[in-house]
């Protein structure tokens, strides 16, 4: 019993009134806020906020995958993708110019693991490649979280992040990668001190972890 009520309580979206105070908080931390319906209604504002040709690196996230901002950034053409360049440069002996190019491109996209009523995002990483952008190297930031990764506080969204996220990141890691993922890396975004950096996309769906 004990379980389905963690996995209802980290999955189900929240309502309007509980999105609508993590906004205000969010807003007076310095991070610019939309609410949107859905993940289409995010798919269409991505194109609109960047520019083409621009430089933009795409976190691992299920958010992007599933709602196809992975695919538009990455295989569309009408962007420089950071991650496709990756794929082309040899990690053992290029190292460091793809961890320079992951960390201060044009725009890096992708998701958190929580969002906190206090105005607070979390991210977790097994990698941390999209950190150093998530956390001010990048110019410009944006997140599309689903309503369902609300939670009151910090407290809790680390319970969501060990609890909920975890396991199920853990079990796609295993099926794409054959190794299992892990909390490495957890980076706290209590404010964005640069104005118009970092845009979050809050859904009124759930999608996603």
């Amino acid at each position: 019993m004990t379980t389905s009520i963690k996995a209802a309580q980290f999955a189900s979206p929240a309502p309007a009134q509980r999105l609508e105070r993590a906004a205000a908080a969010l807003t007076e931390h310095g991070f610019v806020v939309e609410i949107l319906d859905d993940a289409a209604a995010a798919r269409a504002r991505i194109e609109e906020l960047i520019p083409e040709g621009a430089s933009v690196f795409t976190g691992a996230s299920e958010t992007l995958r599933i709602s196809g901002i992975d695919d538009d950034i990455n295989t569309s053409g009408r962007y420089d993708s950071v991650k496709a360049r990756g794929w082309q440069m040899d990690r053992a002996t290029q190292r460091n110019e793809i961890w320079r190019a992951l960390s201060v491109p044009d725009f890096i996209v992708g998701s958190i693991a929580a969002v906190t009523e206090t105005g607070s995002l979390v991210a977790a990483s097994a990698s941390g490649s999209q950190l150093p952008g998530y956390g001010g190297a990048a110019a410009r930031a944006i997140w599309v979280v689903g309503a369902q990764k609300l939670v009151p506080d910090l407290s809790t969204a680390l319970r969501r992040v060990e609890e909920h996220c975890l396991p199920l990141e853990n079990e796609r890691a295993q099926k794409a990668y054959g190794v299992p993922s892990a909390l490495n890396r957890i980076l706290i975004l209590n404010a964005e001190p640069d104005p118009g950096r970092g845009t979050v996309l809050l859904l009124r769906e759930a999608i996603g972890f």
